[in-house]
């Protein structure tokens, strides 16, 4: 099915420090090209606040830099790149063809969701510490299933609020959300059964 093309691209704002890459509950008629979506960068705090010894962060699918910066001012930050340029980070840096590299700490992003799977997978190849925030629904499906066994989260934080996630940012084009998000975490090639936990 053909998507719908943007007329206007989101170049930010006063309040874009608040806004940061995210999924989305839009079906895929109307699902932006990139699966570009922004998410409250609170989110970030929260994965900082449950003190899981995240630290040198690559922010791989970092968008116009929102959850990155949080990281960057925090001290976490170690690099942040994206296949768009859009004014943050490094640019035309696909993360699903990297081979035979590692990285000596986390990689943290809002995936495009889309791609949700490859990037976990890319993600846990390149270093077994890894934190993807993602709709709930992703524990969900028989393809996912194979997934999850071969490489148990260690923690799953769930959103007890929601979140709004919106294309190229624009908020004021949503109302409330009705999607449950999460925190899902992978940790020291953990192997166990996850742990869930909520985030107020």
């Amino acid at each position: 099915m053909e998507t719908k093309k943007l007329t206007k691209d989101w170049i930010g704002n006063k309040k874009s420090t608040f806004v940061t890459l995210g999924a989305s509950s839009h079906s895929e008629s109307d699902r932006e090209d990139n699966d570009y979506y922004a998410t409250d960068p609170r989110c970030a705090v929260d994965l900082i606040d449950a003190n899981i010894g995240i630290k040198n962060i690559w922010e791989c699918a970092c968008g116009e830099g929102h959850l990155a910066q949080v990281f960057d001012d925090y001290g976490l930050l170690s690099k942040a790149t994206d296949l768009i340029d859009r004014g943050y980070g490094i640019a035309d840096t696909d993360f699903l063809i990297f081979n035979d590299i590692k990285h000596d700490g986390w990689i943290v992003t809002n995936p495009p969701y889309k791609f949700a799977v490859e990037f976990c997978e890319k993600a846990l190849s390149i270093t077994p510490n890894v934190a993807m925030f993602l709709k709930l629904t992703f524990l969900e499906g028989q393809k996912r299933l194979p997934f999850f066994k071969e490489n148990p989260p260690i923690f799953v934080y769930v959103y007890s609020s929601r979140r709004k996630c919106a294309i190229n940012g624009d908020f004021d084009a949503i109302g409330s959300s009705a999607t449950a998000y999460a925190w899902f975490v992978w940790k020291d090639n953990f192997k166990g059964e996850p742990v869930i936990r909520w985030i107020q």
